[in-house]
């Protein structure tokens, strides 16, 4: 693959743009940044500072720009002045893709959008939305989505070239030396030694779900002994779910944000996806990645992404999701084929270097010139 700009003078240069909102697509703009870097092209990433303070761009060799997650005059300014003398600009996420179109208005420099989630909104901003989403899909380039549902989406919404993307999950996936002792002093920690131990992870906004995940742990309170369902994560939501968590006596422990997602889900006997709206879950992902159970509601991209690797139930159905997770519970040769199915499915999914690999190719599409017939 080429990494030069159009004339063969200098690196290809490229803008990446992120709203810095949403975990999986940041995690994936490190990585994709990192092996961009590694073959040569130079990699600026525009995104909020608490960004690069918790994915550290600049530690992947990219130049990092600070540029809030908003459409403002002062910001779209900024993005703009980032993107002077790119070969190429790609945005991640709508809100994104939308401030790029705004900042690269009246250039020539070719637009690569990723839809990473279909965006969620009720009400007036649903309709603002589905505008924003046609503004964008036609005036990129190239629109990659990370599911076909939407590579479908973005052709309705009218655009030119739309791609299914390779994504993957970063980061190394080894084994733990000693699974046994870092599971143990989780379990220890979260109050679940010698109980079952459920875990959801996800910001706490309307979307993720929690309400049925509440109605649901009001059924495994009568199992003996009673499931502790956690969920990381921190959102507006947390005083609602809190109050009902206190008023019903329910067996569930809001823990916030916490930077050891990983070991905690490690611990789980079971990991539940309770929400509709990730196409790509993260959490899906590093659930079979570890081996853990997965239930997860039948929505957005999630059969595709996980197969028969994992319980799907109707998504807002308690009921559903209740009687699953109590099935699964007592019966751990179902949970222990779904371990081994959870492997073999996420060896189908992409490589961070086949990512980069996918990402590069249409970039030199974009950018290299195209020989005189």
């Amino acid at each position: 693959m080429s990494s030069h700009s159009p004339h063969g003078q200098s690196p290809l240069r490229t803008v990446q743009v992120l709203g810095g909102g949403n975990a999986g697509s940041s995690a994936h703009v490190r990585s994709l940044a990192a092996g961009l870097v590694a073959r040569g092209v130079r990699v600026t990433v525009c995104a909020p500072t608490e960004a690069d303070h918790t994915y550290d761009f600049t530690g992947a060799g990219a130049e990092h720009v600070p540029v809030p997650r908003s459409s403002d005059p002062a910001s779209v300014a900024a993005l703009r002045a980032a993107c002077t003398d790119a070969d190429l600009v790609h945005a991640h996420g709508l809100h994104a893709s939308f401030r790029a179109v705004l900042a690269l208005g009246g250039r020539r420099t070719p637009l690569v959008v990723t839809w990473h989630n279909r965006a969620y909104a009720e009400g007036a901003r649903a309709h603002l939305l589905r505008l924003l989403e046609r503004r964008v899909a036609r005036a990129a380039a190239v629109v990659l989505g990370t599911t076909s549902d939407l590579v479908d989406r973005a052709r309705r919404t009218g655009a030119r070239d739309a791609r299914l993307a390779a994504v993957a999950l970063p980061g190394p996936r080894s084994a733990e030396p000693d699974p046994d002792r870092p599971r143990s002093k989780a379990r220890a920690e979260l109050g679940a030694i010698d109980r079952p131990l459920l875990m959801a992870v996800g910001s706490l906004e309307r979307h993720r779900g929690y309400d049925v995940l509440l109605d649901a742990s009001r059924a495994w309170r009568r199992l003996d002994p009673v499931p502790l369902v956690v969920v990381a994560g921190e959102g507006p939501l947390r005083p609602e779910l809190q109050r009902r968590i206190e008023d019903e006596e329910l067996p569930v422990r809001l823990v916030g944000r916490r930077d050891d997602v990983s070991e905690l889900l490690g611990a789980a006997d079971l990991a539940l996806l309770t929400g509709g709206e990730e196409s790509r879950s993260v959490l899906a992902q590093e659930a079979l990645h570890a081996r853990v159970p997965l239930v997860a509601a039948q929505a957005g991209g999630v059969r595709e992404l996980v197969g028969d690797a994992a319980e799907l139930v109707p998504r807002g159905d308690a009921d559903a999701l209740a009687d699953v997770v109590v099935r699964l519970l007592a019966d751990p040769g179902r949970c222990e084929q779904l371990r081994g199915l959870g492997t073999r499915q996420a060896a189908t999914w992409p490589s961070e270097d086949e990512t980069v690999a996918q990402v590069l190719s249409v970039y030199d599409e974009l950018t290299q010139p195209r020989p005189m017939i």
